[in-house]
Order: C-alpha cells, then sequence, then structure tokens
C-alpha cells in the first residue's frame, strides 16, 4: 500500500552524530521523527549488553517486523517521517519494506568514532560500529536498484547547510534552514536509553564545528580499526559533497 509520506530511513552506525541529524529533521515543520525502534528487537534478538539494556527491552516492541509494519510503516500525521536506525538492528528483519522508504547510511572515520565508542562499549566487535552491515546494506539496496545516498560525519559538521541541502536534493525534498539549530536539552522522541549516549547533543544548539580527535587508537583496538577501514573508505568516497 502506497501513502505520500516520504520515509526517510537513516541506517547510521553508533558515535556518528545520529542523534544530532535527528534533531536537525525534527526542526522541520513538516517532519515527525522517531528514534532507534528497532533497539529492543536488536538487544533481543543478538544476546548483547548494553547499557540499560532491560530499560529499552521494557520501553518497545521486541518484534522487529511488528515493528516495521507498526512504526516504519505506520501513520504518521506529517509529510515526511524521519527515521533514525543503527544499520546493525536489522538483523534478522524481512527487508521488503524497503522500496517503501527511503535510505540515507551515516558513516563516520572509525578513528574518530572507536574512541568515542568505547566509552560505552568497552571491548566492540565490528558487528557493534554497524560499518560491515552498513556496506551490506549499500550492495543490497544498489541490487534493488534504489538509491542510498551516503552522509559522512565530517563532512556534514564542515558544512552543515551545504551536505543538508545535497542530501535533501537527493531525498526529493526541500531543505529547511531550520535543520541547522535547535534548543539545548532533550526532546520528547529521545529513546529511554538517552542518559547513557546522548549527553552531548543534549547540550548542542546545533552541528558544532568538526573538531579532530588527537587521541590515537590502542593497539588492542588496531585489529578492529584495520577491518572498520576497508568498509568506510569505500563510504566516504561516495559521500554526498556540498
Amino acid at each position: 500500500m502506497a501513502d505520500d509520506v516520504a520515509r526517510i530511513c537513516l541506517w547510521s552506525g553508533p558515535r556518528n552524530v545520529s542523534t544530532a541529524f535527528m534533531y536537525s529533521f525534527a526542526q522541520r515543520a513538516d517532519t515527525r521523527v522517531v528514534d532507534e525502534p528497532l533497539y529492543a528487537h536488536y538487544l533481543t534478538v543478538s544476546g548483547v549488553d548494553h547499557p540499560g539494556r532491560d530499560e529499552v527491552l521494557r520501553s518497545q516492541s521486541n518484534d522487529g517486523d511488528a515493528v516495521v509494519r507498526d512504526v516504519v510503516l505506520g501513520p504518521c500525521d506529517r509529510p515526511v517521517f524521519f527515521q533514525k536506525h543503527m544499520a546493525h538492528h536489522l538483523v534478522g528483519i524481512d527487508r521488503g519494506f524497503f522500496d517503501r522508504v527511503r535510505h540515507v547510511l551515516l558513516v563516520r572515520d572509525p578513528r574518530e568514532m572507536l574512541m568515542s565508542l568505547v566509552r560505552n562499549i568497552p571491548e566492540p566487535t565490528i558487528r557493534d560500529t554497524g560499518l560491515a552491515t552498513q556496506t551490506e546494506l549499500r550492495d543490497d539496496l544498489h541490487r534493488r536498484g534504489l538509491a542510498a545516498p551516503v552522509v559522512d560525519s565530517r563532512l556534514l559538521l564542515e558544512n552543515p547547510e551545504g551536505v543538508l541541502g545535497s542530501l535533501c536534493d537527493a531525498l526529493s525534498i526541500p531543505f529547511d534552514p531550520a535543520m541547522l539549530h535547535w534548543e539545548a536539552g532533550a526532546r520528547s522522541e529521545d529513546g529511554v536509553w538517552a542518559p547513557h549516549w546522548y549527553a552531548s547533543v543534549h547540550a548542542s544548539t546545533g552541528f558544532a564545528p568538526y573538531r579532530a580527535k588527537e587521541e590515537p587508537v590502542p593497539p588492542r583496538l588496531e585489529p578492529l580499526l584495520a577491518e572498520c577501514l576497508e568498509h568506510y573508505e569505500p563510504l566516504h568516497a561516495a559521500a554526498v559533497r556540498a
């Protein structure tokens, strides 16, 4: 069943400014947003232990296919429905809905992402980064003949208006300058996991200027970094520019 809602699925990895991205879209008068509706499903099927796991499981349906039916493709009272997802939350879900939504991949240089991720997940794996899933997802979308614009978080922070404008063009929606700023603090759409992950975005009022992280990746994470870079570099090369 087709409808007139532009359903945008952001497939991100963790620590990729994805929450700021969601806050940006939430400033649009034509847009409704939802925060990681597949998180409880992922925790259930994967068995991973994330901060606030029990609270997340109580807060949402853990049936991924039901979430797709009732949320991803469910009713929306505005013309644009922006959905923030972690790419690796897609595990075990029928992808038959893919041609009914618009897709965006959000990536970040793993040399910076990993140093942020280890504060919450001390021993991350390639699955935790979402990068391998994003590579597979981009290939799958291309096989289906579906667009898969890539946004690199560094390029976004360096030129928010330019990159968002290019992305909106790719998604066939108008750019809205309101996307560049928001009020500090939490949003009602935040998932219950926000206290564990969202401190910096709650302190923000817009996309912070890009600042390179100087902390080196520790030797124990170098094999994971090498694996991440194999996925990140082709995705970065395809990223939309201003």
